[in-house]
């Protein structure tokens, strides 16, 4: 069995409602146990990373979207992992208007955290905060990613976004903090060429990506004799209403296309 399998495996038992042992550790202790040996069993940083952000949005009720910032050896900033490509959107904005709790969180001058409650009613990130809420977020945590001693500088940050203003609270920062902390872990060793080398990769990704979502969008088109924006749409909508990536979206349909179909898009 390979890596991969072995984690879906983990992850279908980390995030199951089995009945909790009263006699052993608290539900939130034995998560971040099991988050633990399956991060021991991870073959890359990357896929550290990803299944850190599989158990934030386990271990965050309101979190609906959450994704890694990471500061370049250049000062730049990219996102190496996320959990949708809404996240990805939210932290472009960001890097691309240079503010906002993500790119604050991820500076070695910032803030450890940065949190906002109701970004409709938030004056820091005048650009940012409007266009969060036009994409349907309205609250936000992010927490610094901290290698080594408590005294580092950061490298980067885990934003967790939420649909739901108020939806993030100090508990969740509390919560946000440990989830940090093993990522950071993962971090401690790495330097700019590992994460270089992250980009690289996720750059990799998304152009495999946009092959897959091809291939769906050209099964669409034919199958409903639409064009290729209407076929994009299609996948778009059914990725928010499933709140799964839009590649994984169109790699189910290409690999599965005789069997499943999906939603016709709203009239005009």
């Amino acid at each position: 069995m390979t890596g991969e399998q072995d984690w879906q495996l983990d992850r279908k038992a980390f995030v199951s409602n089995a009945d909790v042992d009263p006699t052993g550790p608290a539900p939130l202790a034995e998560r971040f146990a099991q988050l633990t040996a399956t991060l021991l069993a991870a073959p890359s940083v990357e896929d550290v990373l990803q299944r850190i952000l599989d158990a934030t949005i386990v271990m965050v009720p309101a979190a609906d979207l959450a994704s890694f910032t990471v500061l370049d050896a250049d000062g730049g900033f990219h996102t190496p992992a996320e959990t949708h490509d809404l996240a990805t959107d939210l932290d472009l904005l960001q890097y691309r208007f240079a503010e906002g709790p993500c790119v604050e969180a991820a500076v070695p001058s910032g803030p450890a955290v940065a949190i906002c409650p109701d970004l409709a009613d938030e004056p820091r990130w005048p650009r940012w905060a409007p266009a969060a809420v036009e994409l349907g977020v309205k609250s936000v945590l992010a927490t610094a990613l901290i290698p080594g001693s408590p005294a580092g500088s950061s490298v980067g940050a885990l934003n967790v976004f939420s649909r739901a203003a108020n939806g993030l609270d100090e508990a969740d920062r509390d919560v946000l903090l440990l989830l940090a902390t093993h990522a950071s872990l993962a971090l401690a060793t790495t330097d700019a060429v590992t994460r270089a080398e992250l980009k690289a990769a996720h750059l990799r990704t998304a152009i495999e990506s946009r092959d897959v979502i091809g291939q769906a969008k050209g099964i669409i088109m034919a199958r409903r004799g639409v064009s290729a924006d209407a076929a994009f749409e299609v996948l778009r909508r059914t990725s928010q209403d499933l709140n799964v990536k839009l590649a994984d979206v169109a790699s189910t349909l290409a690999t599965r296309h005789t069997e499943i179909d999906l939603p016709a898009p709203d009239p005009l």
